[in-house]
């Protein structure tokens, strides 16, 4: 089995879907990242790679056989093992993942430039290894996990935005407020006003849906600023973007 050394991770943990595992130059200071001293290197298929990056489901049994406490992070010069971490690659894409003893992709990071450079020249010559599991055949995207092609091109802040405005699209949806969605809708897209006072409760919200879930703008900004008002939660969030983040 091959092994890297020294490698740091910074783990986003229950993410379902590989675009909220940032890659190195999105990591933030204020990150928790940590040293791996030791972690097993796999070469896997596409498929499995691609599984392990977009979904929570079981690992197969056997890779989680083969690496069972080959791996140790290093935390204030103390070498601590962990049962189930490695790192997979199908010598075009790279993942760290780490169950904290589940079953499950549970925390998942990208490597360093320097280190993926390393994998891929650990993993050039090594045969690909299969394992057995069950791909999902279709990847149920919804409001509150939108598809890939909603979030591309988009930095770290405005995919966190762009999820917090789904948040509250979702919450408003779930008001059934007629009045209150055609408002928002409005404020959205105030030239439509009168047609809007025509549309039903579903009408209004799908086309504000459908209208915003594509890129990112200041009326985007906008639109979420002003939804999320009043809402300590959804503040929170929203103050935590708008803070300064130094790489």
């Amino acid at each position: 089995m091959l092994y890297l050394h020294d490698v740091w991770v910074n783990w986003f943990e229950g993410e379902e879907n590989g675009y909220n595992v940032c890659h190195f130059h999105e990591w933030r200071k204020d990150d928790a990242v940590e040293l791996l001293d030791q972690v097993p290197l796999i070469k896997v298929s596409s498929r499995l790679l691609d599984y392990l990056e977009n979904s929570l489901s079981e690992i197969p049994k056997t890779l989680l056989d083969e690496v069972y406490q080959k791996a140790f992070v290093r935390k204030n010069h103390e070498r601590i093992q962990l049962d189930y971490c490695f790192v997979a690659t199908d010598g075009a894409g790279i993942i760290a993942i780490d169950t904290i003893g589940y079953h499950i992709p549970i925390r998942k990071s990208r490597l360093i430039p320097r280190q993926e450079q390393l994998v891929y020249e650990m993993a050039a010559d090594q045969e690909e290894r299969t394992y057995s599991f069950h791909p999902l055949e279709t990847k149920h995207h919804h409001i509150l996990s939108p598809a890939p092609q909603l979030m591309n091109g988009l930095t770290r802040k405005e995919r966190q935005l762009k999820q917090l405005l789904f948040m509250a699209l979702d919450q408003l949806y779930a008001t059934k407020n007629v009045a209150e969605v055609r408002y928002w809708y409005t404020e959205w897209a105030p030239e439509k006003y009168v047609d809007i006072q025509k549309m039903s409760f579903e009408e209004v919200w799908r086309n504000l849906y459908e209208e915003t879930k594509y890129g990112w703008t200041e009326r985007h900004m906008q639109l979420c600023e002003n939804l999320i008002k009043g809402q300590p939660f959804f503040e929170k969030l929203w103050e935590m973007e708008q803070e300064p983040k130094v790489n």
